[in-house]
């Protein structure tokens, strides 16, 4: 396996499990924040169509405006959690596997955490279960802006730069009324094809070199 440096992303998307899946992980700790990232939202499926579950950040001042990712903390003042939960369970309620996934997920919901990074790694932990892999990696020890001897994954954290990756159609309980939607969050993959989740990830490719 080559290693692979990517971002903890919150519960990430298929081709980010794709990545994770097929290298070895190192998970980088040591960037700056940047907004419209997958760090703090993830995409899912609803009756209505594509929806983006977001975690409310504290934001720092300064004239810079610049700060450690792995010092970003989440704003719980907003009932994210409640809110995030409550979507999920009625966007996936009728799904295949809700509810076999439903009682490890919920406390998730329930614990608050102070630090984003934290939590994206509780959520890639719960992921890494619930498949039956190896998310846990290494941390980079700083950071280094060109990575020259490992595969630079960091680029699958920007959500408006998408990599040029289709992944196979798997049936989604709203794909009769808004047709597939590619590349969602990780939990929309497990709460559909449930245990065919891992196989379904490592048929998948995406040649990060070529990016």
């Amino acid at each position: 396996m080559q290693r692979v440096i990517l971002h903890p992303a919150y519960f990430p998307n298929i081709a980010t499990l794709v990545t994770m899946i097929k290298n070895e992980l190192v998970w980088e700790a040591h960037d700056n924040y940047q907004k419209q990232t997958y760090r703090n939202r993830c995409h899912i499926c609803t009756d209505t169509g594509g929806h983006v579950l977001t975690i409310p950040i504290k934001h720092v001042g300064g004239s810079t405006g610049r700060q450690a990712f792995k010092e970003v903390k989440i704003d719980n003042t907003y009932r994210w959690q409640q809110q995030h939960w409550r979507t999920l369970q009625t966007a996936y309620r009728t799904s295949a596997f809700f509810e076999f996934y439903e009682d490890g997920l919920a406390p998730l919901y329930a614990k608050t955490f102070t630090y984003l990074m934290d939590f994206n790694h509780a959520s890639i932990t719960f992921l890494a279960e619930a498949l039956g892999a190896d998310f846990s990696g290494s941390t980079t020890e700083k950071y280094t802006k060109v990575i020259l001897d490992d595969i630079d994954g960091r680029i699958l954290i920007k959500a408006k730069k998408q990599v040029p990756f289709k992944n196979s159609p798997y049936f989604q309980v709203f794909d009769d009324r808004n047709g597939f939607t590619e590349n969602a969050s990780g939990l929309d993959l497990l709460f559909n094809e449930g245990t065919n989740a891992l196989s379904y990830l490592q048929a998948q490719d995406l040649p990060l070199r070529n990016v």
